[in-house]
């Protein structure tokens, strides 16, 4: 019988799943945003603010920020994990990129739902 040694997270199918949604997510917005841009083709302050004003818009928006920053921390820590060795850097880069993340979604809400 061969001893088989596993080191590191695996996280594997689901990640390579989620990261194929969030994607897929994404693209679907920035069609449907290209679309409506094209369309509507707002020139002003006032009209882009019209643009994000139906609920729909705001949570699509949302959905696209969301699945961006879960896409982004998948990808970060991957690089994280195969490029920094020693463990206490690494969690702590994995730390701030969390921080970054949660920031810029906070950021994102408030920014989609301001008057």
């Amino acid at each position: 019988m061969v001893a088989r040694i596993i080191t590191g997270a695996h996280y594997g199918l689901k990640d390579w799943l989620v990261q194929r949604i969030t994607a897929l997510v994404m693209a679907v917005y920035v069609l449907l945003f290209a679309g409506t841009v094209l369309v509507c083709s707002p020139a002003s302050f006032v009209e882009w603010q019209a643009l994000f004003a139906p609920q729909w818009m705001r949570l699509a928006s949302l959905l696209f920020f969301l699945s961006l920053f879960w896409h982004a921390w998948i990808g970060m820590r991957d690089i994280l994990m195969d490029y920094i060795k020693p463990t206490a850097l690494r969690l702590g880069l994995q730390v701030v990129v969390i921080l970054l993340l949660v920031a810029y979604a906070a950021w994102a809400i408030q920014i989609l739902w301001s008057n």
